[in-house]
């Protein structure tokens, strides 16, 4: 469904207004990344937000990405790529060369990549997928690797930029459940920081305010700007 132009300011305006309250409650100096979810909305969408002042875009397919950047290429957009990525499209990937790439879920992975990236002469930005509520339904390390295997792709991946830590918050009504998935997640982070960790992505729609108060720094949303 294509929205008009107000209908859009009124939902940005209303996510932002919640970042910066959650952001404040934090801290005054927390900044808090709006990284717009684009894979359910009509590329008019993306033009409409664009003027109105965003710029950082994600795709969960390789292959919408693809359609969405070519779409869009007169834009100076952001594109992130924030799905499960299969071995057979890395390459693909890498051709589009997205500002940053949230969904590095496994070392398998990472070495398959820089494998790619080598022989293409390239480098990727990329977060490290942490399965905090360690559901099986979802990709990523689990917390107890996660540290050993974000030093190790570092070590092992040298075309691979690590940025950070990407997190899906608990898949439950349950708010304690999420909240205990992203503070396991930001504990990560932390500890990562003086790694050179600088992004720790968590928070969607549904759980973003939450994600900022436990220390989210940049988030994934969509629905809420759609609707």
């Amino acid at each position: 469904m294509i929205l008009d132009k107000e209908h859009l300011r009124k939902n940005l305006d209303e996510v932002i207004w919640n970042i910066e309250q959650a952001r404040i409650s934090v801290s005054e100096h927390h900044i808090v990344k709006l990284v717009t979810v684009a894979k359910y909305t009509e590329v008019e969408n993306i033009a409409t937000l664009y003027e109105l002042g965003q710029r950082a875009f994600g795709e969960n397919q390789v292959q919408q990405l693809r359609e969405r950047m070519a779409q869009l290429e007169d834009l100076p957009l952001e594109w992130h790529m924030i799905g499960r990525l299969q071995k057979n499209k890395i390459n693909n990937l890498i051709d589009l060369r997205p500002a940053l790439m949230q969904s590095l879920d496994s070392l398998d992975l990472a070495l398959e990549m820089q494998k790619k990236l080598e022989a293409k002469e390239a480098g990727m930005h990329c977060l490290m997928q942490v399965n905090s509520a360690k559901e099986e339904t979802k990709a990523g390390v689990s917390p107890e690797a996660a540290v050993d295997t974000y030093l190790k792709i570092k070590e092992t991946c040298p075309n691979i930029t690590l940025k950070g830590v990407m997190t899906i918050g608990a898949h439950t009504d349950d708010a304690k459940a999420i909240q205990a998935s992203f503070e396991t997640t930001h504990s990560i982070f932390e500890t990562l920081e003086k790694e050179g960790a600088s992004v720790c992505s968590m928070g969607m729609s549904g759980d973003y305010e939450l994600a900022i108060k436990c220390g989210s720094n940049m988030v994934r949303i969509g629905s809420a700007l759609f609707r």
